[in-house]
């Protein structure tokens, strides 16, 4: 396993909407292994392939807490089958925008269909912070932000200063 540059925002990449994986193999394996160690050492809960700069539809979510066992899980061509009309509000970050934050509102529980990292065709109903993550990720495989769901005010102030610091971190690497 090995850690993965995390693409920051903007860029067209996580814009894209992300191909199915067609073949489920040692390389996708390895991809959700490298982007598990990604996601823990940036430290965040949820990484979608587009944030390391794949366009295929594949993310990883972990919402154990740190005095917690991990409990990730990696998913494979999800969709989502079911959503309540309940509705929930969480300050949702993302590790393409580090720094800045945002109250989405999303369905408070969701029924995700997918495939695992065997193949297997999976089905896990989600409430709480498992639904808002996994709608979060799921919404990278679309090249919907989660800056997206903001007032446009907002989102504008954000990417301003993304595009600043992107260029900031540019500068300090070729230094």
């Amino acid at each position: 396993m090995s850690t993965r540059d995390i693409v920051w925002a903007p860029d067209r990449v996580l814009k894209t909407n992300c191909t199915p994986v067609t073949e489920i193999d040692g390389d996708i394996r390895q991809i959700l292994d490298d982007m598990l160690e990604t996601m823990y050492a940036a430290p965040g809960i949820g990484l979608a392939a587009p944030q390391i700069g794949l366009t295929k539809r594949l993310l990883v979510v972990d919402i154990s807490r740190d005095d917690e066992e991990n409990r990730p899980l990696k998913v494979i061509n999800p969709e989502i089958v079911w959503s309540s009309e309940e509705l929930n509000t969480y300050e949702e970050g993302c590790l393409s925008l580090p720094g800045h934050y945002g109250e989405v509102t999303r369905p408070a529980q969701v029924t995700v269909q997918f495939l695992d990292e065997t193949g297997a065709e999976q089905r896990m109903d989600a409430d709480g912070l498992l639904a808002t993550c996994l709608q979060h990720e799921i919404d990278h495989l679309n090249g919907v932000l989660f800056v997206d769901h903001i007032s446009a005010l907002k989102r504008n102030m954000i990417l301003k200063k993304m595009i600043k610091a992107k260029k900031q971190r540019e500068e300090d690497e070729a230094a």
